[in-house]
């Protein structure tokens, strides 16, 4: 197989210039442009738009359209792509969708969202919510990985212990494996 280093440059450029792709497909709730702005204030810019160069010199946006809508007035790192119109819609259709193909280590999830905080109520709301479904795969003993899927529920679980000791090591147990534990004495 052939593959093509398409990447023709890397740019700055002010962010409201970028003409927004016509064929974009993807809507952005209110939940998700504010997590986008949590993690774009906390950590800022961290991947670059995706966009081609048109005949008259402008640039049309691929991939990150949120982002270029959040930032308006800020120069954004752009990678320019040497690709048609019938391949960047190719690339519009099959970037996100394939990246959702990916499969979840819940463990390894847990773990990664157990090291971490943020202050913004709207990008913790997405980690809890990923933070739940790890922890709902691991409760069912699920240990291999699965597709991700959003799980509307919370389960509670009662373990009783005969002594202190006992509760604190099935405590520790569970918080490294990334559940989320409180301790209430009957």
């Amino acid at each position: 197989m052939q593959i093509r280093d398409r990447i023709k440059d890397f740019r700055r450029v002010k962010a409201s210039t970028l003409r927004p792709n016509p064929r974009n497909w993807r809507l952005h709730p209110p939940a998700q442009r504010d997590a986008v702005r949590g993690v774009l204030a906390e950590i800022g810019y961290a991947s670059a738009l995706v966009a081609r160069e048109l005949d008259d010199g402008t640039l049309e946006l691929i991939d990150g359209h949120l982002r270029a809508e959040t930032t308006p007035d800020m120069e954004v790192p752009v990678l320019v792509l040497d690709v048609n119109e019938a391949e960047a819609a190719k690339l519009l259709a099959t970037l996100d969708p394939l990246a959702g193909l990916a499969e979840t280590d819940q463990r390894l999830l847990a773990d990664l969202l157990a090291n971490f905080e943020t202050q913004n109520d709207a990008l913790q709301a997405v980690l809890d919510d990923l933070a739940g479904q790890a922890n709902a795969q691991a409760v069912a003993g699920d240990e291999q990985p699965t597709h991700n899927v959003a799980i509307e529920e919370t389960f509670q679980v009662v373990v009783e212990c005969p002594d202190e000791k006992s509760q604190q090591t099935v405590y520790e147990r569970m918080t490294n494996e990334g559940f989320t534990c409180r301790v209430l004495t009957l």
